[in-house]
Parts: structure tokens; sequence; C-alpha cells
């Protein structure tokens, strides 16, 4: 899917350049998309700059956090709802404690470090599969939660935004935690109803409507300010959680006697390993979409559906960060990229560069994480994980406009 992906990017752009020069007379086309080949791997380069130093410093504190038990707590913690949710994985299995970890890196935005860890999850669910061609409802449940991408700290995402020159990095935290909690409350309820999880069950609802209490709360707090005091609040929020989680971190690993700067070194080579990995990828990616945007194709696309949006008499900017929207459920790299080009292109405060950043949040690579976590282990009947991921993809999308606009509008 990737490739083809990849090939149809060059392929359209190729066609609207051919399109410019030979029906608009337009010959500058092919000089500007060669700029923007090069311009893009100079990006890419820059970007990976930084992101080697985000991954590792998240991964150097996860490992103290998994040295100082913190995410065995939170697997005994989540055992309750786990053994309704997932009855057909035992309770203590090695199973949940991975999926507690993949979980925890999610939250933490960790999208590449949480890849790894998820890879074992499925691998120790698989174990407990009587048809291994089959996926099991355990393992379509977290796949489900998987690509609905519950991420509590998007640090990922306020890096490329401090790359792009934003001055509140953060701004875009309490949107994302929104979406996101919608787009994982679809997933949750889309399985349930599928495999009929005992989702009235009194440990659930309790969870269920804790959650729901906090994000309620949360938007009636913020139901009182303008869209200026609700963009504070958010960076505030963003940047008190992020140092509050690492100073938790370090106290509780001090506190447990682990070595807290060995722990953290051991973690951070881990974190550069991944890192180290992703430059062809971005290179590939930007480079692509840089050739889309140069040759005119993606403002053509994105002018014919805003034509239609227009139709109906509604606000067209959102259509703007529609590219990521459309990316993503196939290729986190290819959002990734539009993203970037976004921000680049309309200004990393923009309302299209701030819907885009809160769409790359608040869902998931659904057919990437499908190819990889089944891929992994051998499953070829995924049966309703693919349905259930889209619903999921879908509720995160239209959660990200509503709130943006109600944010940032």
């Amino acid at each position: 899917m990737l490739n083809i992906l990849w090939l149809g990017f060059f392929l359209v752009g190729a066609v609207a350049a051919l399109a410019r020069w030979l029906v608009a007379g337009d010959p500058a086309v092919f000089s500007q998309i060669i700029e923007a080949l090069f311009g893009m791997a100079k990006v890419s380069v820059d970007i990976m700059l930084l992101l080697f130093g985000t991954l590792t410093l998240w991964m150097g504190f996860l490992k103290i956090a998994e040295k100082a038990g913190l995410i065995d707590s939170l697997a005994r913690l989540l055992a309750p709802i786990f053994a309704r949710l997932m009855p057909g994985v035992p309770r203590g299995h090695p199973a949940i404690g991975l999926i507690t970890m993949n979980f925890a890196a999610n939250g933490l935005g960790l999208d590449n470090a949480a890849t790894p860890i998820g890879l074992r999850a499925m691998r120790a669910l698989q174990e407990l599969n009587p048809k291994p061609d089959t996926a099991t409802d355990a393992q379509i449940l977290f796949l489900a939660l998987n690509t609905s991408a519950l991420t509590l700290l998007p640090v990922t995402i306020f890096m490329y935004r401090l790359q792009q020159g934003a001055p509140e990095p953060a701004m875009v935290f309490l949107p994302i935690l929104i979406a996101t909690s919608a787009s994982t409350l679809a997933a949750l309820l889309a399985v349930g109803i599928v495999q009929r999880l005992r989702l009235w069950d009194p440990v659930v609802l309790a969870w269920l409507g804790g959650t729901a209490l906090i994000v309620g709360g949360i938007m009636t707090l913020l139901a009182g300010m303008s869209s200026a005091a609700m963009s504070a609040a958010s960076s505030l929020v963003g940047n008190l959680v992020v140092f509050a989680l690492i100073i938790l971190f370090l106290v509780v690993g001090a506190w447990r006697r682990v070595p807290v700067y060995d722990a953290f070194v051991e973690g951070a080579k881990e974190g550069f390993d991944v890192a180290k990995n992703l430059l062809p990828y971005l290179v590939a990616m930007l480079c692509a979409i840089g050739v889309l945007r140069a040759s005119g194709a993606l403002d053509f696309i994105l002018e014919g559906i805003r034509s239609v949006v227009t139709w109906f008499g509604w606000d067209t900017r959102f259509v703007d960060a529609l590219p990521t929207a459309l990316a993503k459920p196939f290729s986190g790299s290819a959002a990734r990229a539009l993203m970037i080009e976004t921000m680049e292109n309309y200004g990393v405060d923009s309302f299209p560069a701030l819907l885009s950043a809160v769409v790359q949040g608040s869902t998931e690579t659904t057919f990437y994480v499908l190819a990889v976590y089944f891929g992994a282990v051998g499953i070829q009947k995924s049966r309703h994980a693919v349905g259930c991921a889209l619903i999921a993809d879908l509720a995160g999308v239209l959660a990200a406009i509503a709130v943006c606009y109600w944010f940032f509008g």
C-alpha cells in the first residue's frame, strides 16, 4: 500500500506538471519541482536533528518509569478493566503489561517507540490464539485501540511545531486530548458492539464514566473562555503535564533505588536506534509531498473539495488540512510530511496547520498498523478489525475539526 501511495504522489505530480506546461504554458513548474525536492530533503534533515533528541529523551525517561515499576503498577491498576474487555487473556499474562507499555508510549506521543512494544504485545497475544491465521477478539481490540491513538501527551507534535518556529508548541494539547478521546471511545464502542462485550459492567462503566467526567469537566471549564484564553490554557497545561511527568519518573525512580542516570542512558540508546532508521522514510515522503505541492496537483484536489464545501455553504478553512486526514490511515510518514508541509505553506499557527497537528495527534495509521502488527504474527483473517479502526479514524477527524473551530475558530 505504501509503495502504491508513494509512487502515486510522483505520477500525479508528473501529470499535473505536464498539464501546467502544455495547457497553461507554465514551463517554470519543473524548476519549482526540483527546488521542492531539494528543499524538502533539507527540511527532513533539520527535522531529524530534533527528532533524535526528542526520541532519545523520552525513551530514556520511559525506561526509568519501567525500571521503577510504574509500568507494572499501571498494569495492575488496569487489570480489572482488561479482564472484562479481554476475557480471553488470563490475569497476570505478560501481554497485559506489554499492552500497557504500548498505550503509555502512544499516550506520550512516541509513535515510533510504541511500535516495537506493540509488536511484542501482539506476539504475546498470539501465544493464546487457537487459530494462528485468524485474529482473536483480544488482538482486534488491541489493534483498534492502538489505531485510535489515545494521545495524552503528544510530545512529537510539540517537537514538530517547535521545529517550525511555533512560539507556543503545546498550544494544541487540549484539542488533541479531546479529539483523541473521541477516537478512542468510538473504537471501544465499535469493537464492544461487534464482540458483545459487557460494556455495561460496573467496572467498565466506572472507567468510562470517570474518563467522560474528566473530559467533560475540561470542556465545561473551557466553555466560558475566549479562543485566546483556551489556547493559553492548553499551552500551560501541556507544559505543566510534561514537566510533572518527568519529575514523577525521576522521584519515584530515585525512591525505589533505580540508578536513574544509567536507566536514562539505556533507554536513550534504544530511542537513538529507533530514530536513526527514520530519516530515509522521512526524506522519501517529504520529497514526494513536495513534488505533489509544487506541481499544483495538491492545490487542484483541494480546490475541488473546497468547491463542494462552498456549495453546501460551509466554512472552507478545514479543507487545507484534509491531506493529513486522508493520508493518515495509510501512512504515518505521509501524514507527518503533509502536516509539516501544511505548517510551512500556511504558517505554523495558521488554522490549517493547527488542525493538521490535531488530526495527526488524534488518529493513527490504520492500514500500516494492521499490516505490521498482524503481519508480524502471520494473521491473514483480520475479521472486523479494519471496520472498527476506520470508525475510530472518522470519529477522530470529525472531532478534530469541531474542536479546532471551537478553540481557534
